[in-house]
């Protein structure tokens, strides 16, 4: 990948305004793709982030809806989380092409999971957690182009 990014972040308050920074200088298209354990802060950095690209809605992670979009902001905001995806195969389904190559800002929660999806071009984040430094401790690895 062109770069690397690595923040260190010791509360959801932390990823939080870090996502929002990012938020307020990412460009559209982009295609962001982010990763961790369950209880990792996806969802907190989702919120951020979307707060930063203006978006006023309440971010709620779409679990059970698979992705949910917020138009009013910046840029069209998409917020995809394939954890209950089976098969890659389901994604054509609901015409997630639309959205992954679309003019807004689209953020896949557990995107490792439909990696075949996934262009080259594609921003990618993993948010580590470390018990040892701390309940609230994360390390957030970008690596592309915002």
């Amino acid at each position: 990948m062109a770069n690397t990014i690595i923040k260190e972040v010791y509360s959801k308050e932390e990823t939080y305004n870090f996502a929002l920074e990012l938020g307020e200088k990412v460009k559209a298209p982009c295609l962001i793709c982010l990763d961790g354990d369950l209880g990792a802060g996806k969802t907190v950095f989702a919120k951020g982030l979307a707060k930063g690209l203006g978006v006023e809605d309440d971010i709620v992670s779409p679990t059970f809806v698979l992705f949910n979009v917020y138009e009013k902001g910046r840029f069209p905001f998409y917020h995809f989380d394939v954890y209950r995806i089976e098969e890659p195969e389901e994604m054509y389904e609901i015409g997630y092409e639309e959205y992954f190559f679309g003019t807004g800002v689209c953020l896949v929660e557990w995107a490792s999971l439909i990696k075949e999806l996934i262009p080259n071009e594609a921003v990618h984040i993993l948010i580590e957690k470390d018990p040892e430094k701390g309940e609230d401790y994360r390390r957030i690895v970008i690596k592309g182009l915002l």
